[in-house]
């Protein structure tokens, strides 16, 4: 376990938070595991001996319900399970209260373990919200196996003492646990970095796919969902509206302000985009200071509506939170019929925008020909 937690640290590099969850998880772990092993050069039942080993129980516990929280964050769940976390804070507070009492405290130590791996197991066994790869069959394998013998030693310890006096007490379910403990230790470890092989690579793909500076996707990330959704639109037979906006003077506010400022009015106006919109809605940074959104299931009265509550949205927030107003020029173009395509529409709402600026900006232009002067 300490060759282990040490290669892991020194193999995994910069991690996210789930890998560095799964890390610390490893460590406490082997510092558990060392902890109990030094307990047994304390005089038996001595304050030392029962400080070594209530703080092995810790470590153990507490290392798990650390690893249980990496595997959530792995697995796409943001709101991650506390019950592991629990079981180490009971677990622990019970072994040192009831130390005296071994029978009781070996009973109670692996029942609550085996509780703990079997949890951390199911949570594993539920449908993820993100694409992984097998390591968390491997995984729920690994804590199979732990959660039989840690089961195994507790009712020996709790029910037939005689037979299981001592942690090294030569039974065949301490060889069994002996031996497995080496095999899951590897198999633990194969999961845990293939997991986070796995973290690494949706990393880089969500980086290839979305702009640095606001998070919006990307032009060729949008243009490649877009051609789908359009083509959905079009089989299903339902609107669907591009909408090109591009911030008005935005060379003056980063000239004015810094560039600092310019970046988070993008970041701002990302953020408006998306608050006054629906799930629905599918926006990219373009390129510079132009954006565009493609509005799923909306005719030109509620791309109308979206522009005008954008607009609001922008004139109170703008100046609250960068000192600055900001205001936009845009076009838009509707789905016409199953021969119209992305770049079609998008050359129409283009020159759209182009018209707008030419109007004297702060305008919205459709197809319609109508505009919408924002004073």
């Amino acid at each position: 376990m300490l060759v282990v937690a040490g290669a892991l640290l020194a193999v995994m590099g910069k991690v996210q938070q789930a890998a560095r969850r799964a890390q610390i998880g490893v460590v406490a772990q082997a510092a558990g595991w060392v902890l109990l092993l030094a307990s047994s050069l304390m005089v038996p039942g001595s304050w030392s001996d029962r400080l070594l080993s209530t703080l092995s129980m810790a470590g153990i516990a507490g290392g798990m319900a650390y690893s249980a929280v990496a595997f959530d964050l792995w697995c796409g769940r943001l709101a991650t399970s506390r019950a592991p976390a629990v079981i180490a804070v009971v677990m622990t507070l019970g072994y040192g209260i009831g130390f005296d009492h071994y029978a009781f405290r070996v009973g109670w130590a692996n029942g609550w373990l085996t509780l703990q791996l079997a949890m951390v197991a199911a949570a594993l066994c539920r449908q993820p919200l993100v694409p992984v790869g097998r390591w968390r069959w491997l995984l729920v394998t690994s804590l199979l196996v732990q959660m039989a013998v840690t089961a195994c030693r507790g009712v020996l310890g709790a029910f037939y003492t005689e037979q299981f006096a001592s942690f090294f007490a030569p039974h065949p379910a301490n060889l069994l646990f002996a031996l497995a403990a080496n095999v899951t230790v590897v198999m633990s470890v194969v999961g845990i970095l293939l997991a986070h092989r796995d973290e690494a690579a949706r990393e880089l793909e969500r980086l290839a796919c979305t702009d640095g500076v606001t998070g919006a996707l990307n032009r060729r990330a949008w243009m490649v969902e877009s051609v789908e959704i359009v083509a959905e639109s079009q089989r299903l037979q339902l609107p669907l509206c591009v909408m090109l906006l591009d911030l008005d003077h935005f060379k003056q506010i980063n000239d004015t302000h810094g560039h600092e400022t310019g970046d988070k009015a993008l970041q701002l106006f990302v953020r408006g985009m998306h608050a006054v919109g629906g799930e629905r809605n599918l926006i990219c940074r373009y390129g510079g200071e132009e954006f565009c959104v493609l509005k799923r299931g909306a005719d030109l009265a509620a791309i109308r509506a979206y522009d005008d509550r954008l607009r609001a949205w922008l004139v109170d927030a703008a100046p609250r939170q960068l000192g600055v107003t900001l205001s936009y020029s845009a076009g838009i173009a509707v789905l016409l019929d199953q021969h119209d395509t992305v770049e079609a529409m998008l050359r129409r709402a283009d020159s759209l925008l182009y018209s707008a600026k030419m109007l004297g900006r702060n305008l919205t232009l459709d197809e319609e020909g109508l505009a919408a002067q924002i004073q």
